[in-house]
């Protein structure tokens, strides 16, 4: 079987829902809403906060690695991985945010992923102990232990980021479907004008549905994929007093003038498109389609 085929069957794997389940509940409990989510999850930096973070445990652990194969460098080794254990803390923090608002089958993989971790800086902590009691030999060992099941839990994380698209941005692709000019989307009397969400289709080479939200005489068109994980934005709710759209899977909130996000855990802003009202159509344009 081939690796990619082993992890793939962790999503499949129903029996992992008895432990998913409350610890999606526990860990949306403990965040909560508002700014504090939003920060782990990466809504101020552009795009999901964890991959950054990751960086610093895994930097510190890997150098530990080598110079534990170096003469003369425990101690240099000991304060790596003390730091590496130390960062994980805000890594993880923000990586179980994520996790709370994927879906099943990423969920299920991502309880592995976070497992890996865990036993990973178990044995880390184990190493800096026994050094401690000046077993070297032994604190080298339970590292690079640790080093190797950091290797498959990045290789689990991957599968996440790669094959399942968690905290990819699923908007990126509207620009190409788009041709650039004005096009022709639906008739004015088509909209309701008491702030209802719709869906509009675009045509064209490939179909690209809308969201359409018509306030009187305001017409705001988005893209209708939210982008974190493509739910229907015309099946959310209008908010914040008529500015805002909410994705009716997890909650992102986003501007109708110009499709900011507003909320997590999107971090990706959703295509905004110009709209003007010509002889009773309504028609819209991308702005930089290409």
């Amino acid at each position: 079987m081939k690796l990619f085929e082993s992890v793939t069957l962790l999503e499949n794997a129903g029996a992992l829902d008895r432990a998913v389940t409350p610890l999606r509940a526990a860990v949306r409990k403990a965040l909560g809403s508002g700014r504090a989510r939003d920060m782990l999850h990466g809504v101020w930096l552009g795009h999901p906060l964890h991959p950054s973070l990751v960086q610093m445990s895994i930097g510190t652990f890997l150098s530990a690695g080598l110079l534990d194969a170096l003469p003369g460098q425990e101690r240099a080794a000991r304060v790596l991985i003390g730091a590496g254990l130390v960062s994980a803390a805000p890594s993880a923090a923000s990586g179980w945010a994520d996790w709370s608002e994927t879906h099943e089958q990423q969920q299920r993989v991502g309880l592995v992923h976070a497992a890996a971790n865990v036993l990973a800086l178990g044995m880390y902590a184990g190493s800096l102990a026994e050094r401690s009691r000046g077993h070297a030999g032994r604190g080298k060992a339970l590292a690079y232990a640790g080093l190797s099941v950091l290797g498959v839990s990045g290789f689990i994380g991957g599968h996440m980021s790669f094959r399942q698209a968690a905290g990819a941005n699923h908007g990126e692709d509207v620009p190409h479907l788009v041709r650039p000019g004005w096009h022709d989307l639906c008739a004015l009397d088509d909209l309701a004008g008491d702030g209802v969400p719709q869906r509009q289709v675009l045509e064209g080479a490939e179909p690209l549905p809308l969201l359409v939200v018509r306030q009187g005489d305001r017409i705001d068109v988005l893209s209708d994929r939210c982008s974190h994980l493509s739910g229907p934005l015309h099946e959310g709710e209008v908010t914040g007093g008529g500015e805002c759209i909410t994705c009716p899977w997890h909650g992102s909130t986003f501007s109708l003038d110009d499709g900011s996000v507003r909320g997590g855990p999107a971090t990706a802003p959703v295509h905004a498109f110009d709209v003007r009202v010509a002889s009773g159509r309504v028609l819209v344009r991308l702005p930089g389609a290409g």
